[in-house]
């Protein structure tokens, strides 16, 4: 197969480096050294000026020629995909990467702008990066003379002056070159019930297998993970257990300081290696939680202020509000400015990198804001579509969708809304055999610290979740609650039958099969029917 060539072209200071390194961040090239062509034949010193009159002297030579055969040298390395020539300046240059590779194989973009903008752009540098004392002086130079023709024989003539710098790459080379990787995609995460069905617990134990970590959401959700234990609700719940992967908190989530900090403080090499908060998520103030507590004690809120700090996101974009301060968003944080980034973007080019990505939705599907049992819902959309919007990844980009559901569902103690046929702690260890006071202790909310309400498994709950969200794939957790002997099980026939003929039933009722089977916390808990 031959090598995909990029070639760029034109005068002096119309913008060839902020082109180059917006098409570099965007597509996988690697960039040809012809620098170091010119150093190996010429045995020039590594300086400016002589390596322009090298330069001009390989063109004399060989009619341009040179260049071709710098890029036949040039290895493109796993990852990468295109071989990038910054600066062409003559049109035998082009001519003979197009006969040595193919036409088709070779895009040439010339950059152009007018005089009197290339000149104020060039007086706008820096003296010690000037090519020349002058602009005039600049483009009396031989590597100049010979520039402009180029745009004739150009695949694309792009005006720099007309557009920013990612408008003129889009325009330069969309559908020209692919972004697309089949190696990449999206798999995400989202809760089936109303919350605290262990999403957390099958991330962190996925983790892995990811390259990208993604957390949408806010901190009145907290995930309970084990290997390493934490309870995470800012960072994504694989953040411990996949140190190598890229960490990104997307537009859509809202962000409590304190929590963020301790976090950051527990993970202590994300400080290192770095991390993305998208520079519009929304900050949370101290005054959106005593409001919190004042107004949303009658629907057991955890009163954590990611509502009203939602709410001042929507209110405040005309300025100041005289109820409650003024919106700041991730970008206005002086402490978060080294993670600060557009989170959306980054997916997009992790995606063409053929880098794989998880996205953790947060608390569960029928405590959306909109078609859950309102008034007793959450501030946010928790489906699959509100997760991917709050993320900014399209629809296309998923693989799989797994909705997770327990055996037995919870809702927050308390006054938290209708939620089927209750049934108590004792009848739950009466069936399962389990100890009371391991339930008692374990079905306590990770951020209200209140006793859960729980319910018997409703069937159509689970029909119109995995329908709602689109899943592929559900994971079911909590099977310890249909019986101890299930503890033991490392596969599905050796589950109880009760078990087993409830998962069946599950898959019959969805049509989608269940694909992981949790039976306790850890990499031992947890039985892996996946076939992807």
């Amino acid at each position: 197969m031959l090598k995909q060539i990029i070639v760029l072209s034109g005068s002096i200071a119309v913008g060839k480096t902020a082109f180059s390194d917006e098409l570099m961040r965007r597509y996988p090239c690697e960039k040809v050294s012809t620098r170091k062509y010119i150093l190996k034949v010429k045995q020039v010193p590594n300086e400016r000026k002589p390596l322009q009159d090298a330069g001009a002297e390989l063109d004399r030579e060989t009619g341009g020629a040179w260049v071709a055969e710098a890029a036949s040298q040039a290895s493109i390395p796993p990852g990468k995909k295109y071989l990038l020539i910054d600066s062409a300046r003559i049109p035998g240059q082009v001519e003979f990467l197009r006969e040595r590779f193919g036409r088709e194989n070779v895009h040439h973009i010339h950059l152009t702008a007018p005089q009197d903008i290339l000149e104020a752009r060039f007086n706008a540098r820096p003296a010690h990066l000037r090519e020349a004392a002058s602009y005039s002086e600049a483009k009396t130079d031989q590597t100049e003379a010979e520039v402009e023709l180029l745009a004739s024989i150009a695949d694309v003539v792009v005006a720099t002056e007309k557009s920013d710098v990612k408008s003129c790459v889009t325009y330069a080379l969309s559908g020209r070159l692919s972004i697309d990787n089949p190696l990449s995609y999206v798999d995400l995460f989202v809760g089936g019930q109303w919350g605290s069905e262990g999403k957390g617990n099958i991330c962190a134990l996925l983790a892995k297998e990811y390259d990208v970590l993604v957390r949408v959401g806010g901190p009145n959700a907290g995930h309970k993970v084990q290997d390493p234990e934490y309870t995470y609700r800012q960072l994504p719940s694989g953040t411990g257990s996949n140190q190598n992967a890229e960490i990104f908190i997307a537009a859509g989530s809202t962000i409590s300081l304190t929590q963020l900090f301790k976090e950051l403080d527990a993970h202590p090499w994300l400080k290192e290696k770095g991390m993305v908060i998208d520079a519009q998520a929304m900050i949370i103030e101290s005054d959106d939680i005593r409001l919190e507590e004042k107004v949303l004690g009658g629907i057991s809120s955890t009163k954590q202020g990611v509502g009203v700090a939602a709410a001042r996101k929507i209110m405040g974009r005309d300025g100041d509000l005289e109820w409650l301060p003024k919106v700041r968003l991730a970008r206005d944080i002086p402490e978060l400015r080294e993670y600060i980034g557009e989170v959306r973007d980054k997916i997009e080019l992790a995606l063409s990198a053929g880098k794989k990505v998880m996205l953790e939705g947060t608390q569960g599907t029928d405590l959306s804001i909109h078609h859950g049992s309102y008034p007793y819902v959450t501030s946010r959309e928790t489906s699959a579509a509100g997760c991917l919007s709050d993320a900014g990844i399209p629809y296309t980009r998923l693989r799989k969708v797994v909705v997770v559901a327990r055996t037995y569902p919870i809702r927050v103690g308390g006054t938290s809304g209708p939620m089927g046929v209750e049934v108590s702690f004792p009848e739950i260890a009466r069936r399962s055999g389990l100890p009371l006071e391991r339930i008692s202790k374990t079905e306590i909310g990770s951020v209200s610290g209140t006793t859960r309400r729980m319910a018997e498994f409703d069937w159509e709950q689970i029909r119109r979740s995995t329908y709602w969200n689109g899943a592929t794939d559900i994971a079911l957790t909590f099977v310890d609650y249909l019986g101890t002997d299930n503890e033991e099980a490392e596969a599905f026939d050796q589950l109880n039958s009760i078990s087993q003929n409830f998962i069946k039933d599950i898959e019959r009722v969805c049509g989608i099969p269940v694909s992981l089977v949790s039976k306790g916390w850890g990499r031992a808990g947890l039985i892996d029917q996946r076939n992807w």
